[in-house]
């Protein structure tokens, strides 16, 4: 199954409906869909190198717009929607563990999971379940989301089809080394200065 949506996905970035469908897969990613917009954002950049920031913003607004309905099922639907999903993921477990945790450091849950490939939308439910401050949770989505989005587009404008084999080998690498040693500084300003 997951092959198909895969399949069906890369097919949209060939066609005249490639926007929007690079908006609606960027919207239900966040909240249910199991395929990063990258799969269409990466050949769409490539294919038209110059509209990089614009393909890169549409994606960020519509993620942020479907990140907002994750909060939502969360918030409001979590019994009838929300449990099923992660339960898809099999993550009901992990959604347990992380309470305490995440009602310390729930933004940085999301920032995380926003710039990383760990499933986003599994964070934007929780984020609405727990009550996260709805705007903490906007403002990271949107810079978690820019940066990743943005990162991508540039590099591919920057660089062209040669790094387009590299992103896809070690995103997901790279943004968690980001993220670490972004997180490890504001810890040790935190707890050493």
């Amino acid at each position: 199954m997951i092959r198909r949506l895969y399949d069906w996905t890369m097919s949209l970035a060939r066609t005249r409906y490639a926007k929007a469908g690079l908006a609606g897969v960027s919207f239900a990613e966040s909240s249910f869909f199991p395929i990063p917009p990258d799969v269409l954002l990466i050949p769409m950049v490539i294919a038209n190198r110059k509209d990089w920031w614009r393909l890169a913003l549409l994606c960020t607004f519509a993620s942020v717009l479907g990140a907002m309905l994750g909060y939502a099922i969360g918030k409001f639907l979590f019994d009838a929607i929300g449990e099923p999903i992660l339960h898809f993921y099999g993550k009901e477990d992990a959604f347990t563990e992380i309470t305490d945790w995440y009602n310390t450091w729930g933004g940085w849950g999301v920032l995380f999971a926003a710039v990383t490939p760990f499933p986003y939308k599994v964070l934007t439910i929780f984020s609405g379940l727990t009550g996260l401050n709805f705007l903490t949770f906007v403002i990271v989505s949107v810079v978690g989301r820019s940066l990743r989005f943005f990162l991508v587009a540039f590099l591919l404008y920057r660089f062209g089809a040669p790094i387009q084999a590299f992103i896809e080998k070690y995103l997901g690498l790279l943004f968690l080394l980001f993220m670490i040693i972004l997180i490890g500084g504001f810890v040790a300003v935190r707890y050493v200065f």
